[in-house]
């Protein structure tokens, strides 16, 4: 993840969905957008810097005084199971409330013993059981340094696998091989966490491996979760009335390891599984510091539901809403700054400040000469200016330094630069953003877009040239390509997580993975002519390998992180 205190999440992403041959790990981390030296990543450290920083959140610091107990049955299950059945409290009233029940186990999942070694390669794997005498087992395991540990399971369809790493040191990795030795899917890190997590469809009656390892030799103790298809475990649903923009935030600790919010219609808008508080800005009042986290904004007045899965015993339910950070602390203001800027890159791990190279000088490597550049800068200023138009109560003041004085450092404004280089800045990405900030409590923030990958030679799907062809408009294609990009970053700092990127629907909080769909890219693969999109907040999955589940409404996040009230 980040070797810094405030994690920040990248707007595109290289690599793409997990469930392929050989592909590249994923999650949401600023240092894994297109990263020229993946190994120079040091993924342990950072993750538990972020993990101390989450355990730090207000969780334990200001607890609800609302606590409701479940009404269930000890013994039963199915009174409170689904969105429709959740328990009616008095959340409007109090805002903030602890939930408490107990979760009874789920009897085809049962708690087995860690395997003996050695099973560090598929001749001696551990059978799992899973697919013939089990449907899911959980189990223990411990990686020292180079050590490995190899599973057989049998294939039955979707089947879940999953390490949690609490209270450890290592960082897991997870690689399925099939009976062949070819490698079917992989993934490094869910989410902001060291564990691992991977949904993969595996042929019926195949037999497949599971390998555990750590990265960078980092050592410790691991739980793993195999299981195929849907279990018999128990949920708890309560539910929470909301007004339009209220933004909630939810923490589970104790035995429940999944936080899930529904919508009035019952939807699934996220499902959680990990800590990612870490990813909030410093002035976030959300919670964290659970076995996992989740946060919503409402789109409408109406009943929502949250929900605990995933666990067998006591557990306490954080919930608690607040209204955006806008409407309390006023009009925000984002300056665009294509002159260069000296940057603290110390909240992305770097230490120091950074002087970055303004536009100008990446001009000629798109084939563009100086007198372009106020055409460029028009089109990417209004290309970003679309992308955030909010009328009414909604609004943001978009500035920029060819028009406007600079105003950072002033209260309610954040910027955006677009210039710089991986070499100067020292941050190994194209595009970064300083925090997710569901609400946009933290008013005064900095996201990057850096040029060197975006100007480089045609060949790499980084690059712009790669799109450009001869009758390409360049001006009108690079300076809306920044914009995207630009509003992708201003999309995470006023709340939204990543979606999914190689679905049916092309929006501007899509992971990378999928560049030209970013650059607005048309069906011919040129940039630059008619067949260009047009690329707009819109609602979408979250991306599947970044530990998220459900529908996200990114234009809702956006609308109401700057809403005035």
């Amino acid at each position: 993840m980040r070797l810094l205190s405030a994690i920040a999440v990248t707007a595109l992403v290289l690599s793409g969905q997990t469930a392929v041959a050989a592909p590249a790990p994923v999650q949401p981390d600023p240092l894994l957008a297109f990263l020229a030296d993946p190994g120079r990543v040091d993924l342990a450290k950072a993750a538990q810097a972020r993990e101390a920083k989450a355990r730090a959140r207000v969780l334990s610091a200001a607890a609800p005084g609302y606590t409701y107990a479940e009404r269930e049955p000890a013994a039963q299950r199915g009174r409170n199971d689904n969105p429709w059945l959740a328990e009616s409290t008095d959340f409007r009233k109090h805002r903030s409330a602890v939930f408490t029940g107990s979760l009874l186990a789920d009897p085809t999942m049962p708690n087995v013993a860690e395997f003996a070694e050695p099973n560090d390669s598929a001749a001696t794997a551990s059978d799992s059981g899973v697919g013939t005498t089990h449907r899911a087992i959980r189990t223990t395991g411990k990686i020292a340094g180079a050590d490995q540990d190899y599973y057989k399971l049998r294939g039955a369809g979707l089947t879940t696998i999953a390490t949690r790493t609490d209270g450890s040191d290592l960082d897991t990795v997870l690689t399925v091989f099939d009976a062949a030795g070819k490698e079917i899917a992989a993934n490094d890190t869910v989410g902001v966490s060291t564990d691992a997590r991977l949904d993969v469809e595996l042929t019926a009656g195949a037999d497949f491996y599971v390998r555990v390892t750590g990265t960078q030799n980092t050592s410790g103790t691991y739980e793993l979760t195999l299981a195929a298809g849907e279990g018999k475990g128990d949920k708890d649903f309560f539910a929470v009335d909301l007004k339009a923009g209220d933004v909630i935030g939810a923490s589970v600790a104790g035995a429940a390891r999944k936080v899930v919010v529904h919508d009035t219609r019952g939807r699934l808008v996220m499902g959680s599984q990990q800590d990612f508080s870490g990813v909030y800005p410093k002035e976030s009042p959300l919670p964290g510091g659970g076995n996992a986290v989740a946060d919503f904004v409402a789109p409408r007045d109406g009943r929502y539901s949250v929900g605990v899965e995933d666990g067998a015993g006591r557990y306490e339910l954080t919930v608690k809403a607040f209204r955006p950070g806008s409407e309390k602390a006023g009009l925000q203001t984002v300056f665009v700054d294509f002159n260069g800027a000296l940057v603290d890159t110390s909240v992305w791990g770097v230490p120091g400040e950074k002087q970055l190279s303004p536009l100008s000088k990446f001009l000629a490597n798109w084939g563009l000469s100086a007198a372009d550049e106020n055409a460029v800068v028009s089109v990417a200023f209004e290309t970003v200016r679309e992308n955030l138009a909010l009328h009414g109560k909604y609004g943001v003041k978009l500035l920029n330094s060819r028009d406007h004085a600079d105003p950072w450092g002033q209260k309610n404004v954040s910027r955006l630069v677009i210039g710089g280089t991986i070499a100067e800045s020292g941050v190994e990405t194209v595009a970064i953003a300083q925090s997710i900030d569901p609400g946009n409590f933290g008013h005064e923030e900095t996201g990057l877009v850096q040029l060197d990958l975006l100007s480089s030679p045609a060949g790499s799907p980084v690059s712009l040239n790669t799109y450009v062809k001869p009758g390409s408009d360049k001006v009108r294609f690079v300076g809306r390509a920044l914009g995207n990009i630009a509003a992708h970053e201003l999309g995470h700092l006023s709340g939204s997580w990543h979606q999914h990127q190689f679905n049916e629907h092309d929006t501007l909080m899509d992971q990378g993975g999928n560049p030209a769909a970013m650059f607005a890219v048309g069906a011919d693969g040129i940039g630059g002519n008619a067949d260009d999109t047009d690329m707009d907040f819109g609602e979408d999955h979250f991306v599947p390998n970044e530990g998220f589940t459900g529908v996200e409404d990114a234009l809702s996040r956006t609308r109401w992180g700057y809403s005035r009230g």
